[in-house]
């Protein structure tokens, strides 16, 4: 069994060392306790918190960063030249034009996901993010989950040798969105959801984009949620396949589990939820268990914003760039345009979310 390999394996969140900038955060909504939760126990420099809602803005800055600046108009944030990261929470409708603003007011920028609901408008922030000669990055936090960053180390690590085969399930309850306005998403599952799953295939398998992608959408018997509660996809690759299974109406025994196989073993990770999770890897020499610490809340959200400051301190695209981000929702967008249709679907030939 390859032990000393396995020991090397990193899966932690890295640290951005002595770099510590000023960071601002624009959208207190419910999510942002995570964001800075993580944040205040990685003691990265929130200086500056910013909502429509003043209230929300003030709660944050109580629960989180009580020196922090509080603003109403996400403008005035941006005047604050001693900010150097923004981190921009809001939904995709109206993030757009904000993150333009960050931006050109000089400011690198961690965008929550889903990035933009039109690829080309994605592309063009990108390239005024190159033209201000600035860094925007994507929140795809599932990356930095315990049990997926070590399954991407032994892959990366050639542990599993070729990869062939990536198969992803989620089966747990997803009705807390009922009265939210995520309700009002009509692919809540495969977009606001799923976007990181289909993030991970290409992550899993060296960013490679499939042939096709076939994907479905179906409801729970009795269900009142208005978007549907079940989809599945089928991408298909030249030497690999990979599928997506979503069950987002289970009240009783949930499960997500992940099987990675390759010409060298195969590793399966199964758990109740996302946070708790058992890893096994298995190859000729034997089989092997990780004792895995930490959660994807709050690791995945610390390991955006440090790959993000990583990257802006050594002078490197940060691995989760929006220009990679794009080709992910090019996945995304393509299932949608499927389970729509019926038929398979090109990963490119959409570039717009499906209205």
């Amino acid at each position: 069994m390859p032990s000393a390999a396995l020991c090397e394996l990193e899966y932690r969140p890295q640290s951005p060392g002595t770099y510590c900038p000023r960071i601002g955060l624009i959208g207190c909504g419910g999510i942002t306790a995570e964001h800075l939760a993580a944040y205040r126990d990685a003691q990265f420099n929130i200086a500056a918190l910013c909502d429509l809602r003043m209230d929300q803005a003030r709660l944050r800055a109580a629960q989180y960063f009580p020196d922090a600046k509080v603003y109403q108009d996400y403008r005035q944030l941006l005047r604050d030249e001693s900010l150097e990261v923004v981190d921009v929470t809001t939904h995709p409708a109206e993030r757009l034009g904000i993150v333009r603003d960050c931006l050109l007011a000089g400011k690198h920028v961690l965008s929550q996901k889903p990035f933009v609901t039109d690829i080309q408008q994605g592309q063009r922030l990108v390239e005024l993010a190159q033209q201000q000669n600035v860094l925007l990055a994507v929140n795809q936090n599932a990356r930095w989950a315990p049990h997926y960053r070590w399954a991407y180390s032994a892959v990366q690590a050639g542990l599993l040798g070729e990869l062939f085969a990536v198969h992803l399930g989620c089966h747990w309850d997803h009705t807390w969105v009922e009265g939210t306005e995520f309700e009002k998403i009509r692919h809540v599952v495969l977009y606001d959801f799923g976007i990181h799953w289909f993030d991970l295939v290409r992550y899993f398998l060296g960013g490679a984009m499939p042939r096709r992608v076939f994907a479905s959408t179906a409801r729970v018997p009795g269900q009142k949620l208005s978007p549907n509660l079940l989809a599945q996809v089928l991408l298909e690759f030249d030497s690999a396949q990979a599928t997506l299974v979503f069950d987002a109406g289970v009240r009783i025994g949930p499960w997500d589990h992940t099987y990675l196989a390759g010409t060298k073993g195969s590793l399966r990770s199964t758990g109740p939820n996302l946070h708790q999770q058992s890893v096994e890897l298995h190859v000729a020499g034997g089989s092997w268990q990780p004792e895995l610490t930490g959660r994807w809340f709050p690791d995945g959200f610390r390991g955006t914003m440090s790959e993000l400051l990583c990257a802006i301190h050594e002078g490197r695209q940060p691995c989760i760039s929006a220009a990679d981000n794009l080709k992910s929702l090019q996945l995304c967008f393509a299932a949608l345009a499927s389970a729509d249709t019926g038929q398979p679907v090109i990963p490119g030939s959409i570039n717009r979310l499906p209205d």
